[in-house]
């Protein structure tokens, strides 16, 4: 304080100045450190189709596409993360689908875009599979406004199915969507449910609770507190015919089929809520829906990892020989698909458990420095993982910019090594509803890892921004 009474009885302009250059200074010196240029860690093989960016760990990356190089790839195909932009084109249609399809545009255009056709099949389980079976509910709702059946028969079911995938392509999306998302033209005829009708369904089922439960559905809450799937699979299992045997103890579950008709059924319900809802509102309710049984599940192909289990049985510190075969095992799944950060977090856990039965009861994560984001697909030049958040996403696709979608790369964070009972009991459900507690991220590399020094907040891939975002 004194300090600050001294200062305050100078006069005249010489402090003054004083005070301005000091801060000038200081100003100059901010302006300084930013221009520095970050270190080029890592060379990839994609750099020869754009230049990586220089200052890209201060702002998105910006790719023009006049500034894209056109190569011509020997495969015929172009890698996923190549920058592309739509062909549109007029579709061909089969006349044999009484649908104006211009109602459910808006819904067309975002399943188009979430089904890019270079990127559907590494989004395809996140991505554009859920929007594509959202599209399927909602068309089948809106087919049926005017009639009193909730389904379509076999034949315009058949064509009006070629007819939207036709379109979705003309639009710029993946002309294989049914065999990416193991999607048929049967998903709109309700197969073998028993309930097909309007007025059948509104007498079996208490329609108020199901509109209650399901026309709004929290993100958050939902996959972890459930009440809309409940909702669903009771109004399924009514009009399926197995609630009596469930009230009679009846032992259904001997049935062969039971599982194809209570999700049949299930197909009916959306089919009815979506003829409730607006188009929007199904849309989200369907794939918040969809987040909660994709986040379940590891969708990663896992082979058995012999030679991980054989170089690594018997070490206790860091191998170079252990990490060099983890990481080449890690490098193959590396190439598949796009994940959640939840997905990852099982999928770790689900190959740690698969090393442990090997023999492997060392933490070779934490030995090998093996994070959440190398059991993604890896972006940014080869260079960063991509986890995608566990909420719902979307591609989105900009004129000037191409399609970008956002990336959950807010840190390094260690994959979890299980415990003896993780596998079985593990849960991502904390009574707060948020992800569990995962080990703190880490900076400096042990030998035999194959990461870089430096962390990347933004990468550009297809001509995409990824932005850092928060684990959800």
């Amino acid at each position: 304080m004194d300090c600050v009474k001294t200062a305050t009885r100078l006069k005249g302009s010489w402090f003054h100045w004083f005070l301005h250059f000091a801060i000038w200074f200081s100003s100059f010196k901010n302006v300084l450190a930013m221009e520095t240029q970050p270190k080029d860690i890592h060379t990839s093989s994609a750099s020869l189709l754009a230049n990586p960016p220089k200052t890209g760990i201060f702002e998105p990356i910006q790719i023009s596409p006049a500034i894209i190089p056109n190569y011509s790839f020997p495969s015929g195909s172009l890698p996923p993360m190549y920058p592309t932009y739509p062909n549109t084109y007029d579709p061909v249609l089969t006349g044999r689908c009484p649908v104006n399809f211009s109602e459910i545009s808006s819904i067309m255009e975002k399943t188009a875009s979430d089904c890019n056709q270079q990127l559907a099949p590494v989004v395809g389980n996140v991505v554009c599979c859920p929007q594509f079976s959202s599209l399927l509910h909602i068309f089948q709702g809106y087919y049926s406004t005017n009639s009193d059946n909730l389904v379509l028969q076999n034949a315009v079911a058949d064509d009006c199915f070629k007819d939207i995938v036709s379109i979705l392509a003309s639009k710029g999306a993946n002309s294989s969507i049914p065999s990416i998302c193991s999607t048929k033209s049967s998903n709109l005829t309700g197969g073998s449910c028993p309930v097909k009708d309007i007025t059948t369904f509104e007498k079996s089922v208490n329609t108020s609770k199901l509109l209650e439960a399901c026309s709004t559905v929290d993100s958050l809450k939902e996959c972890c507190r459930p009440i809309c799937q409940p909702v669903i699979m009771e109004a399924a299992l009514k009009i399926s015919g197995m609630q009596s045997s469930i009230n009679d103890n009846k032992n259904i579950f001997g049935l062969s089929n039971h599982v194809d008709v209570l999700s049949d059924c299930k197909g009916v319900v959306y089919s009815w809520m979506a003829r409730q809802l607006p188009h929007d509102s199904a849309d989200k309710a369907f794939r918040r829906l969809s987040a909660c049984k994709v986040n379940k599940v590891c969708p990663l192909d896992l082979r058995q990892p012999s030679e991980v289990v054989e170089a690594c049985r018997n070490i206790a510190a860091p191998s170079p020989s252990c990490c060099s075969s983890l990481n080449a095992y890690i490098a193959s799944i590396q190439r598949q698909m796009l994940i959640t950060n939840r997905q990852a977090i099982i999928c770790a856990t689900l190959f740690g458990s698969m090393l442990q039965k090997g023999g492997v009861m060392t933490n070779i994560y934490e030995l090998c420095d093996v994070d959440l984001k190398d059991f993604s697909l890896q972006v940014a030049y080869g260079q960063q993982g991509c986890l995608l958040g566990s909420l719902p996403s979307d591609l989105v696709f900009d004129n000037s910019t191409g399609f970008s979608f956002t990336c959950d790369l807010s840190d390094n964070i260690a994959a979890p090594w299980p415990s003896s009972s993780s596998v079985t009991s593990m849960s991502l459900c904390a009574p707060e509803m948020s992800l569990p507690a995962l080990p703190t991220s880490h900076n400096f590399g042990n030998p035999g890892c194959c990461h870089g020094s430096g962390v990347v907040p933004f990468v550009s891939i297809l001509s995409i921004f990824v932005f850092s975002s928060l684990l959800f």
